[in-house]
Order: structure tokens, then C-alpha cells, then sequence
């Protein structure tokens, strides 16, 4: 007993010559279509090579067009002409020209004989596979697909959705279930005979002929009609991608193909020389008997395809950057903003530097350029302190940053003097911890000795400004975690605020606080806040301060800011 293989071959000639060869060579008969698409002259050449095998056929040839019956009807008359050709022939393994067997050919006869009778083709109902693409599962069974997808495709959607709207529904031939699977199958010559011969094949044609990708679908739902023992499974290793496309394998694929233990692979790049030598040299490892087994690679391939649709949290690629919401995390570690703190203590980066051992920055997006720790002009990355730059694009700025300081903890100062362009980004991004302190943007303005109607003008500009950014940091959608005091509220007890920023945003384990930044000297801060209230400017987002308050042991800074 041997096995008959039937080729459906439209490209790389050569490779399936070298294919066909090598199973011609080990007693195995072939019949070859040659897509009626590949010029006359090819096609005398590719028949010519093959000459000298007299096990070699090729039958009649069809202009093939994929998702149309025309694959359908090149693998019936191929396997017609193998039924009838070589009776020795006990399975027909349908494979493709870019196929590669994996395994010897006298493994698979081994294996087949010792399940004689079996069929195997992967053949599912439609409510039970997760593969279809397009919005088409059980509808390319009960609509018309006259047009072609790839040629045609403004025609072929209109008329999908006017057969919709009008509730169009083809009647399924009696007796007959849907079922769906790998177009590459074997079949047990008994069962591939009764699927050809079936008396109400003409029938079963005409409902075909207009059911969307029926290579797909033809085999695999007759099977269930004339076979009572099917293996639901391809012994043809094929991996498809997030859009249904077929992975190709590269040279760098030859050991996790071997450790695949299928007996035939596709789809091969014809330029993969290794593999070809590898896999026709007739040299195998004895050891490579085991059951075919593609789940052992299984893990690699969709570790690829979510790599390539998701990504790591918080790196964009080009394959997804254009595409709004189409990331995974909108950065990659988590960091800590803070609102207000600036204005209020003094020096409070390098406080919270030697409290938390956070990497603590001044104001990323301050106007003139990015205030880096120490001064830095340049920071991790190469990324420049220059605020043309940063402004280009201020979320991929701060992306970069938290990237490319990954292991480190980042913390900078924010508030209404800077840039807002990062203001909706952050609150959206649960890596953010934002602790906010409102209304302190008022203390550079009183210390600052402008005119006071040039402050009033200013207060009231960056107090709308920090109005509209709270009610994004209170918004429900926002993800950041979130801590807000109001300036009144932490000048009263400014030792609570500060301990929940050790507790939440530090590296270290959590200690009482046992140094308070120095807070500005806020003598006569209460009388600047009624003078604004006297001005028709009232800072409701300071809290309720009272009317004069000096600190024990504050400072005036020099505040330029």
C-alpha cells in the first residue's frame, strides 16, 4: 500500500519540482494542477524536469482564484485523475507546492497503515472555530458571494450588506451541517471516492460555487456526510497569522520545525536553501518518531502574533503607532507627578530624592525647556532638554523617558505653568501616581513683587487653567492613581500629605517621615488672597486659608518661576 500525494502549485516552481521528486523517487504517485495563471512556458518546463518519473501526472488545469471555487475544482480533477490512475493508492495527502516534508515518507506510511480507515482533515462547525476573519462565519453559508473578494471588493461588500438588509438566506442542501477546517487534508481513498462519485454531487457543486473561500469548507463538510471515522486535524503543519494569513518559514525555522514532529510544513520560502537540503538530504533522526505534535510550537507562535498585535506595555512600533488606542500601556513603568509641591517646599525634588529614591526632575514641561535632574542638557535615550522638540510630540516624550529609565523610578514636577499637551495623557495611564497640591500656583505669584495687576491677570489665568486639569484627574475614566489636597488643607498639616507620599511613591520600605521639606515663607498670603477676592478674583482651588499664617522655620526662596 502507498500514498498518493495531489500538488495544487502556482508558484516556485523549482522548489515543487524538488518536492515532487523526492516523493516520486520513494514509490509515492503524483498528480500535479499547475494554475492555468502560470504561463505556457513555465509550465513545459516545470512538466519537462518531471519527465523522467512515470509516477508523476499532471492533471487538467484551472485559472485559480483564492476564496472561489476554481481551488475546488482543480483538487477534484486532480484527485479524479489520482483515483483513477494508481489504484495503489490508500491515502491521498492533498498538499500545496510550497509544502516540505518534515519526516520520511516511510514514517507517514507507517503511521496511515496503522489507521487505516481514518480520515484526517481538520473539520469544525462554524460556531466552534475562532479563525474566520471579516465578520463572515455562518453567513458565507447562507449568502451569495458571485464577486470576488481580492478583485472586486467594493462589489463583493455592497453585496453582502444588500443581502443583509434584505434578510437574503440560502437553503443549505438537506442533510448537510457546515463545517470549516485547513483546506490541506488526507483522506482515506474509500472516502475521497464517495465524495467525488456522490450522487448528488452536481447538487452539492452549484450550492458551493457560491459559498465564500469553499476550499475551506467543500471537503471539510462532505466528510461528515460519507465518513463515520474522522480525525478533526491536519497532519500538514500550518501556522496562520492575527489576520489570517499564513506564516512563512525561513531557514532560522529548522529546528523548531523538527520539533514540531509534523509530517509536512507549509508555507516554505523558496529561497530557504537550508531547509530544503536539511529536510530532502534523506537524512533524519531516528529519534523523530513521535506523534505529530504542532501545539509543541503552538506557544511560540502566538507569543509572535502577541508581540506583533500587542507589544511590551509602553513601547510603540510602527506597526501599531498610527492607531489610536491600539497599544498595550501607554508606558512602560510605573512613575509619580507631582502638582504644586514645587511651589510650596523648597528644593523638593532633591527632598524627595534623598526621602524616596525617586529620580526626581523639575518641570518636564516647563516652557523654555525640560528641567533633567542635575541640570542635565541630555537625558536617557538622547532625549533633549530642547522644548521644540519635546513639544512635537509631548506623550511619546514622556513615554521615552519612563522606556528608557526602566529599573529607575522617574518623578517630576507638573502644574499650570507647563506645557498641558501631557495633561490628558497622564491621567489616563494607570503607571501615573499624581499627587496634586491645588491653589499653589498662587505662591510664586505673591512672592514674585510684579504688579498686582499683572498678577490678578495671571491667577485667574492659571487657576482656569488647573480647574480644567482637575476635572480630568477627576474624570471616571481616569486610570492614574490620584491623591489631591488643597493648599489650605496641606499648610495646616503638611506632615500627613507628605507621609502618604513616602507610603505610595516610594522605592524604599516605607519609613515615618522624619525630615519636612522647608515650605515658602507664607506671611501675608492671606492678605494677598483677599486682595485678589477684592479684585473680583476669587481662588476657590487654594481652600479656605486663613487670613495670615507664618510658618516656623520658612524661607524665601528666589522664585523666578
Amino acid at each position: 500500500m502507498s500514498i498518493g500525494f495531489v500538488m495544487l502549485c502556482h508558484e516556485a516552481l523549482d522548489r515543487a519540482a524538488q518536492v515532487a521528486r523526492h516523493w516520486s523517487q520513494r514509490g509515492c504517485p503524483i498528480v500535479i494542477h499547475v494554475d492555468a495563471r502560470v504561463p505556457q512556458r513555465d509550465f513545459d518546463a516545470f512538466r519537462g524536469a518531471l519527465s523522467d518519473c512515470p509516477n508523476i501526472l499532471f492533471s487538467e488545469r484551472f485559472r485559480c482564484e483564492w476564496g472561489r471555487f476554481s481551488l475546488v475544482r482543480a483538487t477534484q480533477a486532480a484527485a479524479e485523475l489520482m483515483l483513477a490512475s494508481f489504484v495503489e493508492a490508500h491515502h491521498i495527502y492533498l498538499a500545496s507546492g510550497t509544502c516540505l516534508p518534515l519526516r520520511p515518507v516511510e514514517e507517514l506510511v507507517g503511521y496511515l497503515d496503522e489507521r487505516a480507515g481514518t480520515d484526517f482533515i481538520e473539520s469544525a462547525t462554524t460556531e466552534d472555530v475562532p479563525w474566520t476573519k471579516g465578520g463572515l462565519d455562518h453567513e458565507r453559508f447562507t449568502l451569495r458571494f458571485p464577486f470576488s473578494w481580492k478583485r472586486q471588493r467594493r462589489l463583493f461588500d455592497r453585496y453582502v450588506r444588500l443581502q443583509r438588509r434584505l434578510k437574503v438566506r440560502r437553503r443549505i442542501p438537506e442533510g448537510l451541517t457546515p463545517h470549516m477546517g485547513s483546506q490541506w487534508w488526507c483522506l482515506t481513498r474509500e472516502t475521497l471516492s464517495a465524495i467525488l462519485y456522490h450522487p448528488r454531487r452536481a447538487e452539492f457543486d452549484r450550492y458551493f460555487k457560491r459559498v465564500w473561500i469553499p476550499d475551506e469548507s467543500y471537503f471539510q463538510t462532505l466528510v461528515r456526510l460519507v465518513s463515520d471515522r474522522v480525525e478533526s486535524r491536519s497532519l500538514t503543519l500550518s501556522k496562520f497569522d492575527f489576520q489570517g494569513k499564513p506564516h512563512v518559514f525561513y531557514d532560522d525555522h529548522l529546528r523548531l520545525l523538527r520539533r514540531s514532529d509534523c509530517f509536512v510544513a507549509r508555507k516554505i520560502w523558496p529561497q530557504a536553501e537550508r531547509l530544503y537540503t536539511a529536510f530532502l538530504s534523506g537524512e533524519h533522526d531516528a529519534a523523530n518518531r513521535a506523534e505529530p505534535n504542532p501545539g509543541k510550537i503552538d506557544r511560540i507562535f502566538s507569543k509572535a502574533i502577541e508581540r506583533r498585535t500587542v507589544g511590551r506595555p509602553g513601547l510603540y512600533m510602527t506597526g501599531r503607532f498610527p492607531r489610536k488606542n491600539h497599544d498595550n500601556g501607554l508606558t512602560a513603568a510605573r512613575y509619580a507627578v507631582f502638582e504644586g509641591f514645587g511651589d510650596l517646599f523648597i528644593d523638593f525634588p532633591a527632598w524627595l530624592r534623598r526621602t524616596t529614591g525617586l529620580r526626581s526632575h523639575g518641570h518636564l514641561y516647563a516652557p523654555d525647556r525640560a528641567e533633567f535632574t542635575d541640570g542635565l542638557s541630555v537625558y536617557s535615550g538622547a532625549l533633549s532638554d530642547d522644548a521644540r522638540l519635546r513639544d512635537y510630540n509631548p506623550e511619546m516624550f514622556l513615554t521615552n523617558l519612563i522606556w528608557n529609565t526602566r529599573g529607575e523610578r522617574q518623578a517630576f514636577l507638573f502644574g499650570p505653568r507647563d506645557t498641558q499637551a501631557a495633561g490628558w495623557f497622564i491621567p489616563r495611564d494607570p503607571n501615573a501616581d499624581v499627587f496634586c497640591v491645588t491653589g499653589a500656583w498662587a505662591v510664586p505669584l505673591f512672592v514674585s513683587k510684579r504688579p498686582f495687576a499683572e498678577v490678578r491677570a495671571k491667577a485667574a489665568r492659571l487657576q482656569k487653567i488647573e480647574s480644567a486639569h482637575l476635572a480630568i484627574l477627576r474624570d471616571p475614566a481616569t486610570r492614574a492613581r490620584v491623591r489631591i489636597w488643597t493648599m489650605a488643607d496641606l499648610v495646616e498639616n503638611p506632615a500627613e500629605p507628605l507621609q502618604t507620599v513616602i507610603e505610595e511613591a516610594s522605592v524604599r520600605t516605607a519609613e515615618t517621615v522624619a525630615e519636612i521639606p522647608r515650605m515658602v515663607d507664607l506671611t501675608g498670603f492671606g492678605a494677598f488672597l483677599q486682595r485678589l477676592r477684592n479684585a473680583g478674583m476669587h481662588p476657590y482651588l487654594i481652600g479656605d486659608f486663613p487670613g495670615d499664617v507664618r510658618n516656623k522655620d520658612a524661607a524665601k526662596p528666589d522664585v523666578t518661576r
